[in-house]
């Protein structure tokens, strides 16, 4: 070892600072590319080691090799090594930065923190003031992000004196600000957005105004929902929408919730389903008591509720979640170089501004290749549609089906990397960097072409039912068939293998008409419908009683006599009043209350007549006797005019009721169109 080392010092001074230098280049390069290669966890891990360990080999037995031409003159070849050498060198730097900037974009993806935001938000012509009399509400739940800022913002800005009133519900706490119980509420600065689709509210951004706002960056609580289940095992991710004008993905906990997908892949068979929601569906609500309500209403509480919510709908695990921003979806799609599909219908939808007028996005019927605003068009559009959302869902699920047919085709570094870049901003997700790099065996068996990638598309089928809810009024809601929901959760069980699928021995076709795949629930089915509450004011109470009988349903009635409030002697037997509002759910209703006019009948004074007679103690037996038959005889004449006045009575009872029923007629079951 001493001798080479006066050999080496005996070297030229430029060659040995070639030799140093270079060597050390190759090493840092070596190292950098080591440390960029071990974060790739899960990613061809047999491969990167033997890469690694070849490389270490490389490099000593470079360095022997060249201070080998060094001692024995042969300058040119160590010139040529050297030069090879270092162009390795720039080559592992390339790849290792390559590396490194793509980890960077996917780890970027999951966001550890966020910054959330909440306001204080009034009536546009209300004024705010710290005192007593002004009365602000807020949610009570002492965990919700939204309560917690909200009393940073109070201490921030010095509020003390304000009146605080705590709600369970979001909408419960936006219908008193608009009758004006209230004076404002703390609710999520990302308000509009999430209101603006209730019809109610549609003009929520111009009845109201921010008196603060107030952001805080906290832990991102979504990334606690992950069941961190590996992705080369059957999963569920469920895909939320975001439909906001805003280029970028606010992390707020609320948000529109109008698009829920879930999906289920099974990384083995390649087989996908694909469950779109309708955003109108009526389900017990997890984070709000259960209390039901549109589904889309969870995700004023945030992901973790719309999460529950669903869980508790179909009992499935759900393993992650993906929210986009659908101005996402319009860089995704360009940065793919457009998507093909076939339009179902000509329409024209505002753009992903939600501008009108020259910015309208027109699209002809038909197979065509979609720009980024096309496919966001194609996915927004609804009002048009004859079955309105049951439609746009399905469009969606195309535009999602052509989306991953476009992503089988990346076959460049830098259309992969575009691809990344376009979403990254507009996306957040509960998906561990490691199981997203997970991904790549799954992308390489697709792109080998050693699968094929099937998709099965789902439809839940149901009715439409107008329905009271709190906050909102009477509303359009969407009953599902739980046969239809049942035959969706079957498929998504199979293709999770948590159950076994069930083998078909028969199969027919015709040889005239093209084979077409079914749609898993999209069937009809003749079951017994949910039923709302019809008004049952102004009718007979004959006919409540006969409508109550059959749905088990106790009738409680209060009699409203001549002198009290309301009292007409004109509607003997009619309801005034009922104890349950219109619209709300029969099967929820055990006991109906209402308050009924009843009109006293008048009594005859007979009996008077016969105890005036037989307290006359100066008649003699015989005129007694007399009096008393004749007396008699008054008697059985009264009693039957007495039964006279009740069959009377009861004629005129039974045409009141009949009358009342044929009134009733038209309005059962009640013929309320959806008010959105």
């Amino acid at each position: 070892m001493k001798s080479i080392i006066r050999k080496f010092k005996k070297l030229k001074s430029i060659y040995k600072i070639l030799y140093i230098v270079l060597s050390i280049i190759l090493l840092i390069s070596i190292c950098f590319l080591t440390y960029e290669l071990l974060k790739l966890k899960k990613i061809e891990t047999v491969l990167r080691i033997i890469f690694i360990i070849v490389c270490f080999i490389c490099f000593f037995i470079s360095l022997f090799i060249n201070i080998l031409f060094l001692f024995s003159k042969k300058n040119k070849l160590f010139i040529a090594n050297s030069i090879l050498g270092f162009i390795i060198s720039v080559l592992f730097i390339f790849v290792s930065v390559n590396i490194h900037k793509t980890y960077g974009i996917v780890n970027n993806i999951e966001k550890d923190k966020i910054t959330y935001s909440t306001s204080l938000v009034v009536l546009k012509d209300t004024e705010f003031k710290d005192t007593s009399d002004f009365k602000v509400a807020m949610i009570k739940d002492e965990s919700n992000v939204d309560n917690i800022i909200a009393n940073e913002l109070m201490e921030t800005k010095k509020i003390k004196n304000i009146d605080v009133k705590y709600y369970d519900d979001y909408l419960e706490m936006l219908a008193d600000l608009y009758s004006k119980k209230i004076n404002g509420i703390f609710i999520s600065s990302g308000y509009v957005d999430v209101y603006s689709v209730y019809e109610n509210y549609q003009n929520i951004e111009s009845d109201t105004k921010v008196v603060y706002s107030y952001k805080k960056e906290m832990k991102n609580i979504d990334n606690e929902l992950s069941t961190n289940k590996s992705l080369t095992e059957p999963f569920t991710i469920l895909l939320l929408g975001v439909d906001s004008a805003i280029d970028g993905l606010n992390a707020n906990t609320a948000f529109n919730g109008d698009t829920m997908m879930l999906i289920t892949f099974n990384p083995k068979t390649l087989n996908t389903t694909v469950f779109s929601i309708p955003r109108d569906t009526y389900v017990p609500i997890a984070c709000n008591g259960n209390r039901q309500n549109k589904i889309n209403s969870s995700a004023a509480y945030g992901t973790s509720c719309v999460i529950n919510t669903i869980k508790n709908l179909i009992g499935i695990d759900i393993d992650y979640y993906v929210k986009i921003n659908f101005k996402g979806v319009v860089d995704l799609v360009d940065s793919l170089g457009g998507i093909e599909l076939d339009v179902p219908i000509k329409f024209c939808e505002q753009n992903s501004n939600r501008e009108f007028g020259d910015n309208l996005i027109c699209l002809d019927k038909g197979y065509q290749t979609l720009n980024g605003e096309q496919a966001l068009a194609l996915s927004r559009h609804r009002k048009t549609l004859l079955l309105g959302d049951f439609e746009r869902v399905q469009n969606q699920q195309l535009v999602v089906e052509a989306i991953a047919k476009k992503a089988k085709n990346i076959r460049s570094k830098k259309k992969f990397d575009d691809v990344l870049n376009s979403i990254t901003k507009n996306i957040d997700t509960n998906i561990k960097t490691e199981e997203i790099l997970n991904l790549y065996n799954v992308a390489k068996k697709i792109f080998t072409s050693s699968g094929t990638l099937n998709i099965e598309k789902t439809y839940l089928t149901g009715y439409d039912l107008t329905l009271y809810i709190p906050g909102l009024g009477n509303v359009y809601t969407f009953q599902y068939y739980e046969q239809s929901l049942k035959e969706i959760v079957d498929a998504m069980k199979i293709n999770l293998e948590i159950t076994k699928p069930k083998l078909t021995k028969t199969f027919t076709f015709s040889v005239n008409k093209p084979y077409e795949k079914d749609i898993i629930g999209k069937k009809y089915y003749t079951v017994e419908r949910n039923e709302a509450l019809p008004n049952f004011i102004g009718s007979n109470i004959n006919y409540l009683k006969e409508w109550a009988s059959s749905r088990n349903i106790t009738i409680v009635e209060n009699y409203i006599t001549k002198g009290m409030e309301g009292y007409d002697e004109t509607k003997d037997g009619i309801i005034i009043n009922q104890s349950v509002v219109k619209g709300t759910l029969v099967s929820s209703i055990n006991t109906l209350s209402v308050d009924v006019i009843k009109v006293e009948k008048e009594t005859d004074n007979s009996s008077n007549n016969n105890e005036n007679v037989d307290n006359n103690i100066d008649t003699d037996i015989k005129d007694n006797t007399e009096d008393n038959n004749q007396n008699s005889d008054t008697d059985t004449l009264d009693n039957k005019d007495t039964d006279t006045d009740k069959d009377s009575g009861n004629e005129e009872n039974k045409d009141s009721e009949n009358n009342d029923n044929e009134n009733n007629e038209s309005e059962f079951p009640p013929t309320n169109l959806p008010t959105e």
